[in-house]
């Protein structure tokens, strides 16, 4: 067995017989063990549960009975989506002892899908941080090089997936914490459309920024992944109500000959030479293969790092205010009154990065500057969202940088807050306009740290999004 293997071989070695679910879980469990003491990607594993529920997929498939479409296969989950009886910590003091009352709707349809839920993964605490070292429980490195961030805030789901500990994880994006994490680490990572994936179940940072995505080593296992959790949700009122059309079938259909837009704010100076390397080889290839490439522009994009944090921000002051140590989660061990005990609880529970945007966000939505600066980053997300609209008038699907440059080193860019927020130029856009992207792994940089590049396509255009990365996937090979 290859936990390496693409999830389309391992699927097929499960139906043949001529592996068990249960060894896969076993040998995921052994890789862990070997790995992650260094890696650190995973923050709980639930080696027992997960053995159980193996044998009892085994056991029905032997039996001739119907198994789900992931049937056997170990997943990972970033931990801050919900598994009912498990602790769901969002890698934060204030909820290391909280345990999930009910699963989140994604973890349902794993569970329908007969996935093996391995464990839980480390992250940024509350999604917030582009490094995954803003974790109160553990840091995570790149298994590319123990030295560098593997990215975040899906740092941990990424990082197990390149590490070969799992085939599949699922990951959280609210400005580019499935993809940026996924470049740095050289995995495949999907930012669905908003309303695509349920939210119910996953722990709030933006409200109107959050997506659940999926996490594999190549297309063909995202979009696998992505099949199985897709899909309207009446627990989630910001679900879209549109039946899925499963991706995972199409991939390979002959379609059009694609017209491929590069934006050229993305492209403007500032990348790391290899990466625009990467950038040219592809765009090279898929004219080969008899793509058209149109330059367009996106021309509010220089604004998008300034709207998203104050959008993400004023959102997180709203969503955090419930962890008060009243309720639920971490309360201080300190005598006072009420009022102490709310600012003590909320003061050691919470992270400094955490505290920092509660505090961006609670000042932005404050008497006297909501207009002046909540309103004015609203009209300006208006204003991508129609950039990318024209855009989208004129071509398939947009190609661009996923990161302007490979995974920094661990620690470079901990006390430069506006350093660290910029790792997530190229990214934050379609989230804030509310499209799919992905990004795949583009070759390497020259000392051998992954490139990922990124592909864009309009709102509810995943399958036709995973079908321009599974032929840029083959181009590259």
């Amino acid at each position: 067995m290859d936990m390496f293997a693409s999830c389309n071989t391992l699927i097929e070695q499960l139906e043949s017989g001529a592996v068990t679910s249960e060894a896969l879980v076993k040998e995921a469990l052994g890789a862990i063990e070997a790995r992650d003491g260094e890696v650190g990607a995973f923050l709980k594993v639930h080696e027992e549960a997960a053995v159980t529920q193996a044998r009892d997929i085994d056991r029905r498939r032997a039996a001739g009975e119907q198994v789900g479409a992931l049937a056997g296969l170990p997943v990972a989950l970033k931990d801050n989506i919900n598994i009912e009886g498990r602790r769901t910590t969002c890698a934060s003091k204030i909820l290391e002892n909280f345990t999930a009352p009910f699963d989140a709707t994604v973890v349902t349809r794993l569970k329908q899908a007969d996935a093996v839920l391995l464990g839980k993964t480390n992250m940024d605490e509350f999604a917030m941080g582009s490094s995954s070292e803003f974790s109160a429980l553990g840091t995570t490195r790149n298994p590319h090089n123990l030295e560098r961030v593997p990215g975040g805030s899906s740092g941990g789901s990424t990082a197990a997936v390149a590490a070969g500990m799992v085939p599949l994880a699922l990951g959280s994006s609210t400005g580019g914490s499935i993809r940026q994490p996924a470049a740095f680490c050289g995995v495949v990572g999907l930012k669905p459309s908003y309303g695509r994936v349920s939210r119910y179940g996953l722990v709030a940072y933006g409200s109107s920024l959050d997506q659940i995505g999926p996490v594999a080593a190549d297309v063909a296992g995202v979009a696998r992944l992505y099949d199985a959790i897709a899909g309207p949700c009446d627990r989630d009122a910001t679900s879209a109500q549109v039946a899925h059309t499963p991706a995972f079938p199409g991939l390979t259909e002959p379609g059009a000959p694609l017209r491929i837009g590069l934006p050229r704010e993305f492209l403007d100076g500032g990348l790391q030479p290899e990466i625009q390397a990467a950038l040219n080889n592809l765009v090279a290839r898929y004219r080969e293969a008899g793509a058209t490439i149109v330059d367009v522009s996106l021309p509010h994009t220089e604004y998008a790092i300034s709207a998203y944090y104050l959008i993400a921000t004023a959102e997180a002051s709203s969503n955090l205010a419930r962890f008060d140590g009243v309720r639920y989660g971490f309360r201080t061990q300190e005598d006072g009154n009420l009022r102490d005990m709310y600012v003590r609880s909320r003061s050691e529970g919470f992270g400094m990065e955490v505290k920092r945007r509660i505090l961006l966000g609670t000042y932005c939505l404050s008497s006297g500057y909501y207009e002046g600066y909540y309103l004015q980053a609203q009209k300006v997300r208006t204003k991508i969202i129609e950039d990318f609209q024209k855009a989208f008038e004129h071509v398939d699907v947009l190609l661009a940088p996923t990161t302007p440059t490979t995974a920094f080193a661990a620690g470079a860019k901990l006390d430069d807050p506006m350093a660290m927020y910029l790792a997530d130029i190229f990214t934050v856009t379609a989230n804030l306009a509310g499209i799919p992207a992905l990004s795949l792994p583009a070759g390497c940089d020259n000392d051998g740290l992954p490139i990922g590049l990124q592909l864009l396509a309009p709102h509810l255009g995943e399958n036709r999004l995973l079908q321009a990365a599974y032929q840029a996937e083959q181009l590259l090979r």
